[in-house]
């Protein structure tokens, strides 16, 4: 199936209830089932991922499909190898191509008994119950997945003696762990983390209802739209100014686009203030989920693009780096990685997006990865454009085709 979007003007007005985070729901229900007691969660994403990970807690049987959830994999693995019995966690084919190996041999230094039953370093895995016992402490590469990190610290409180967790190198999405360790406190975990070290006894979490913030990467493909319009007044409800979210930088990183953001009691009023700046630069090792994004923003307003931190893209549910050069070309702007000498003295890694995008009736491909097609979408208001595959965005943000029409998209179905 493919979606033929377009919109008669490029006034951008009304208002979107967001859903919640994902990021945020995951971690809950997660530190949830550890705690052993039920507690409400509000305001739970509605997304494919919180949905599979939700029902999988409630789960009896042996085998545990997490389909193309790559967050629910991970922090299931975790959880997994703390229980009785013999489990089989699997999922999509494109699962089976997504490493896991580093999260599997921490869990195996901590006790866990864990096997692969087939590629070597890849789902599908069985677990079986856990045998823990003195190790305390580990070492993980701090530029892995920081859903590993966050997997082993969510599950730290619960091991007789704690966790010592040691990261090596340049931590790579920050703010992920922080959030994982923001919700633990909230909960009742105390932890500690100086320099390179975090460490956290052994505790118990402490059951409290919760409400879920809205999703600041569901906000960046509004922020989007707003960059490519001409006129805008959009009411982003549910938002938080001091959020836990990385992806909460996007007010001041779409200042360089001209779009104001003003808080109020209900989220986030967005409008467009002045025309975009020539030249846009960011890192966004601590906000990676919206690179893409922000890649399709320059090339719709012609704005040239500086990009670093983008060093987990290419283990996502695609290769989000060769999935966004390919897309591009279809619209004339080019996204291609700088020679290593443009770093000089840094060890960061440098893409750069340019030319203005020439939107002529593109047909775009989506990989089966939900952010493709979310981010490509604001380029209607530059002209038609074609979407395939669309219904991969209930991964994350199952409203968004819905969301647009509100806001006066033209959606029609071709098959």
């Amino acid at each position: 199936m493919t979606y033929a979007i377009s919109k008669a003007d490029r006034q951008l007005k009304g208002r979107i209830a967001l859903d919640g985070s994902k990021s945020i729901s995951n971690r809950a229900l997660i530190i949830r089932a550890l705690s052993g007691q039920h507690f409400d969660v509000d305001y739970l994403s509605t997304s494919k991922d919180t949905t599979t990970l939700l029902a999988l807690l409630q789960h009896e049987g042996e085998v545990y499909d997490t389909g193309a959830a790559g967050t629910t994999f991970r922090f299931l693995t975790a959880y997994l190898a703390l229980q009785e019995g013999s489990q089989v966690l699997t999922g999509s084919e494109r699962m089976k191509q997504r490493p896991i190996g580093v999260l599997v041999e921490a869990l195996r230094q901590l006790g866990a008994s864990i096997e692969y039953l087939e590629e070597e370093g890849y789902p599908p895995l069985r677990i079986h119950a856990p045998q823990l016992g003195d190790a305390a402490q580990l070492r993980i590469s701090a530029g892995t997945s920081s859903q590993f990190i966050s997997a082993l610290l969510m599950i730290a409180p619960m091991l007789p003696r704690g966790l010592r967790l040691e990261l090596e190198g340049t931590i790579v999405s920050r703010p992920y762990i922080e959030m994982t360790l923001a919700l633990m406190a909230h909960f009742g975990v105390e932890h500690a983390w100086e320099g390179a070290r975090i460490d956290v006894a052994p505790q118990r979490y402490r059951a409290k209802p919760f409400r879920v913030e809205a999703d600041w990467s569901a906000a960046s493909y509004h922020y989007a739209l707003a960059a490519l319009a001409d006129e805008v007044e959009l009411q982003l409800d549910g938002l938080h100014e001091q959020s836990l979210q990385g992806d909460s930088v996007l007010p001041t990183m779409m200042e360089n686009f001209g779009i104001q953001s003003t808080f109020n009691d209900s989220g986030v009023q967005l409008r467009k203030t002045t025309a975009p700046k020539p030249f846009f630069e960011w890192d966004f090792i601590r906000c990676p989920d919206i690179a893409q994004s922000l890649a399709v923003v320059c090339a719709g307003t012609g704005v040239s693009g500086l990009f670093s931190g983008l060093d987990t893209l290419s283990i996502k549910e695609t290769d989000r780096i060769a999935a966004l050069k390919q897309e591009l070309a279809k619209v004339q702007a080019s996204f291609v990685r700088l020679p290593d000498r443009f770093a000089q003295r840094s060890d960061k890694t440098y893409y750069m997006v340019e030319s203005q995008a020439q939107v002529d009736h593109p047909t775009f491909a989506t990989y089966e990865a939900h952010r493709m097609a979310m981010a490509f979408a604001p380029l209607a208001l530059r002209g038609p454009i074609r979407v395939e595959d669309p219904g991969v965005v209930v991964k994350s943000y199952p409203q968004f085709w819905n969301d647009l029409q509100q806001l006066g998209f033209t959606i029609e179905e071709i098959t």
